[in-house]
């Protein structure tokens, strides 16, 4: 009788070793790993104040409202920073990451940049930035747009570089991310959510 117990609980104790051993082996989704990533100077940090990190967005950013860009508030910048580069993207669209806004050559004269709220959507902005064409075919902010049903993130990622970047006409997110290789000290992300009303 003890012989079988003895057995029985072996048996148990394997069964129980293997099921951790998958779930283990299994990927684990955190929403802080896989925001906040960095290069460089840790300590650099973003956020706006307008909505919370990984809370939702209000309406007035998006396209049913006035379609606004938010404040966004760099700190901790590293000292050999020339200048921040900004995009902000939603990779949970059906057609894939749609870009919604790319900015760059921000002039850094402290350890904070204050990108300030509501930037007209022209090339030349705040003496001497540029943005970039979204995916909406337009220079500048284009805010959340998802169709219904499930909330999508909205990626701001920014930037801090050695350099000012040498691009003129209407540039891309891919012809920043390829302009920006090499000069990279610091990067942050964070998201917001949104959700069609």
């Amino acid at each position: 009788m003890i012989k079988k117990f003895v057995i029985i609980l072996i048996f148990i104790i394997l069964g129980l070793g293997s099921f951790y051993q998958c779930r283990s082996s299994q990927p684990s989704y955190s929403s802080n790993d896989s925001l906040n990533t960095q290069k460089g100077d840790i300590s650099m940090k973003a956020y706006s104040p307008d909505f919370k990190t990984e809370g939702f967005i209000p309406i007035n950013y998006t396209c049913q409202s006035e379609d606004i860009s938010p404040e966004i508030i760099i700190e901790n910048i590293p000292e050999n920073t020339k200048s921040i580069a900004l995009i902000c993207d939603d990779p949970d669209a059906p057609v894939g990451t749609w870009v919604h806004w790319v900015i760059i050559n921000i002039k850094v004269d402290s350890s904070k940049v204050i990108i300030p709220r509501n930037i007209p959507k022209t090339q030349e902005v705040l003496n001497g930035a540029k943005q970039g064409i979204n995916d909406f075919k337009r220079i500048g902010y284009g805010g959340p747009c998802p169709p219904p049903g499930s909330p999508h993130r909205y990626f701001f990622k920014i930037y801090a570089l050695d350099t000012f970047l040498n691009l003129d006409g209407e540039f891309t997110k891919a012809d920043v991310e390829r302009a920006m290789q090499g000069h990279i000290i610091a990067q942050y992300k964070f998201y917001g959510l949104y959700q069609r009303k």
